[in-house]
């Protein structure tokens, strides 16, 4: 229990505490040209290629309390986050980014940029325009990409384990609790558990984002 309630803490976050830079990045990518679009969109679709682990020492490298962002943050806000629930957090949002900013790209892409023009017309400023028209219309995307980020999160492990280990009570997630099991002689019951739980809570999230954008395009088509 103390390893799934942790996994969806950490998904949760992961997924939230992402989402305002996936929607940032997203437009980025999806409405405007410039120098280097090219390398930042292959940057950002760095983890799905890499092998997690590589960027679980990457996020060691550079997070821990001997790196430059991690002793920055530990020296001037007291913030650890090697071998603690918010590095796992972290690992998991910068494995399930790709995954998040592709579907709002793709659902900012479709927006009718003709509406966007409509409102700019009118006279509303260019965050206004992104506000009440475009994040509105892209919806759908971001209930997806933050379904996707989650789903994601609650699976991670290489990253994970290699960034924060697999601490019970602190950085044991869901993941490395079943690698765990897989350890121990007479862990299959254990082993079969946990992946049943992580199974429904992934499925119920796909389903439930399905759920909400079927219904957001049923209130629209009603409207």
């Amino acid at each position: 229990m103390t390893a799934i309630g942790l996994s969806l803490k950490v998904a949760s976050v992961a997924a939230l505490a992402s989402l305002p830079l996936g929607v940032a990045v997203a437009w980025l990518l999806a409405r405007r040209r410039f120098p280097g679009k090219a390398l930042l969109d292959a940057l950002v679709h760095l983890p799905l290629v890499l092998p997690p682990v590589v960027m679980g020492y990457a996020l060691l490298v550079m997070f821990g309390t001997q790196g430059p962002i991690g002793a920055w943050l530990h020296d001037t806000f007291g913030i650890t986050l090697a071998f603690r629930w918010t590095g796992a957090a972290l690992a998991c949002a910068v494995m399930g980014f790709p995954l998040m900013v592709r579907a709002i790209r793709l659902s900012i892409e479709n927006v009718d940029r003709r509406l966007e023009q409509a409102a700019a017309t009118l006279g509303a400023a260019p965050w206004r325009v992104f506000l009440t028209v475009t994040l509105p219309l892209a919806w759908p995307g971001l209930v997806a990409g933050v379904a996707l980020a989650f789903a994601k999160a609650l699976g991670e492990f290489g990253a994970t384990i290699t960034f924060v280990s697999a601490i019970p009570g602190e950085t044991q997630t869901l993941s490395s609790a079943i690698y765990g099991l897989m350890q121990v002689p007479g862990g299959e019951a254990g082993i079969w558990r946990l992946a049943a739980v992580s199974l429904l809570i992934s499925l119920g999230a796909l389903l439930l984002s399905e759920w909400l954008v079927r219904r957001k395009r049923s209130a629209e088509d009603e409207a």
